[in-house]
């Protein structure tokens, strides 16, 4: 008899591009800065900003470009309007191929990091729920909880024991270090247009590396 496999995936850039999230939320920001706040043209000018690589600050940065001052209370809408948007994403082909594929080898799960309102919108949007259990969402055991720190690998194990647990990611600086320490077996996707594309493999190399989740059913084969 072989060996149980549980193969667990992050989400952002791992089964989809983060970036049509971005541009997503943007959309919807923009339409409730129009609607609300009588602000034309925001989301535009936030997804530009974006694409000439700003970060962390676009909301502000854009209404100082605009000339409209800015409010802790107005941030605050604008950031609570697009983390809980429902945003309009949907699997790579790649990885619903390989869902389906690996599916029928092994259990599925998923951990991932980010704000629990967006994540939670992200596993519906892309229909993971069906797809994976159980689906380990960092922030909701706590925010000291989120990736390198292994815990959320640890929920797996407990609830989906396997013989091997693979994680597939795309960010070295974080998601490799966690389930190294647990002795699983790792895989980076390297998906262009991916937000951490350029990053390089000096924090914890994975084990395999590919493009995209296509070689992933094969690479479970030599595992």
């Amino acid at each position: 008899m072989g060996r149980s496999i549980c193969v667990v995936f992050d989400i952002d850039d791992t089964l989809y591009l983060e970036r049509d999230y971005v541009h997503s939320g943007f959309d919807a920001v923009g339409r409730w800065a129009a609607k609300c706040v009588q602000i034309g043209d925001f989301g535009e000018r936030c997804w530009k900003l974006f694409t000439m690589g700003r970060r962390g600050s676009i909301f502000d940065d854009v209404l100082n470009e605009m000339g409209i001052q800015s409010s802790l209370e107005l941030i605050s809408a604008l950031v609570e309007t697009y983390r809980t948007h429902t945003p309009s994403i949907s699997l790579a082909a790649d990885a619903s191929e390989a869902l389906a594929e690996i599916g029928r080898i092994a259990t599925i799960a998923i951990v991932s990091d980010g704000p629990l309102a967006s994540q939670s919108r992200k596993v519906e949007a892309l229909g993971l729920s069906s797809l994976a259990a159980p689906i380990v969402l960092t922030e909701a055991l706590g925010s000291e909880f989120r990736k390198p720190h292994p815990k959320g690998f640890e929920q797996v194990q407990q609830r989906r024991p396997a013989d091997l647990f693979v994680y597939v990611a795309d960010n070295p600086r974080k998601d490799f270090t966690g389930p190294k320490h647990l002795g699983w077996k790792t895989v980076r996707v390297r998906r262009e247009g991916g937000l951490h594309c350029g990053v390089e493999n000096l924090v914890a190399a994975p084990d395999f590396e590919m493009k995209d989740c296509s070689g992933l059913p094969e690479a479970l084969a030599h595992l």
